[in-house]
């Protein structure tokens, strides 16, 4: 990823919001993860087929353990209006997102049966886990803490990707991809995330309980790491 699409996704949150201070508390762990050679492949379309498809199968269970999440947020919300904005999400998560993900995999010759019948990898258990188990051990603070680098690192990837010509190419296979994430509804998703984090610091926060914070958001962080490391894992074994 050129230095130029590092820097804009500097731009992305305000610089004063909590999910700037978190993300510049950790700032090679995320540049490990927004510029990871998976991304990279993906921009530039020379990502192996393997290896996307074997993402691909994988997030549709992420997916699944991501409404786990949210259904978890629910239950911890502190008002009414939180608990409408989770439910939405668990919605928009089950009714619109797994069906648009089983769609695009038919495009790829990936049916919903052969993705419900693949092994979670590992690197998928473990990210997955984690996030729950921070959320029931802890509030909705730490449970968003650990939700944020997903949510918001993708929409920072679809924004920087979507500004390199090579990724809005027609022959670039994964441009549909890049176009979700770069989209209007999912940059939309991930600026809500930002707020909410902003909303929960502002009811919840402490200076002390900002380290605990950044240990959340840099290991969730490291386990998206992982997440596309499985990928290339793949590509790279043949298997």
């Amino acid at each position: 990823m050129p230095a130029s699409l590092a820097a804009s996704a500097e731009t992305f949150a305000p610089a004063d919001s909590l999910f700037s201070r978190l993300r510049a508390a950790c700032p090679e762990d995320w540049r490990r993860y927004v510029e990871h050679d998976f991304v990279r492949g993906i921009g530039d379309g020379s990502l192996p087929e393997r290896a996307f498809r074997h993402y691909l199968t994988q997030d549709y269970r992420f997916l699944m353990h991501f409404a786990r999440a949210y259904a978890l947020a629910l239950y911890k919300a502190d008002g009414l209006p939180a608990m409408r904005a989770a439910a939405r999400t668990i919605s928009a998560l089950l009714d619109t997102e797994m069906g648009l993900h089983v769609e695009y995999c038919r495009r790829w010759g990936i049916a919903e049966a052969e993705m419900a019948a693949t092994p979670e990898a590992p690197e998928c258990i473990a990210y997955t886990s984690y996030v729950l188990e921070r959320g029931m051990a802890g509030d909705l603070l730490d449970l968003h803490a650990a939700l944020a680098p997903c949510v918001v690192g993708y929409a920072e990837i679809g924004r920087a990707l979507a500004a390199a010509p090579p990724a809005t190419h027609e022959s670039n296979p994964y441009r549909d991809w890049i176009e979700v994430y770069a989209g209007a509804d999912y940059q939309a998703v991930a600026r809500a995330e930002i707020v909410e984090l902003g909303r929960l610091w502002a009811a919840r926060g402490t200076p002390g309980r900002f380290p605990a914070l950044v240990e959340i958001f840099a290991t969730a962080t490291r386990l998206e790491i992982g997440f596309w490391d499985m990928g290339l894992k793949t590509a790279n074994a043949g298997d």
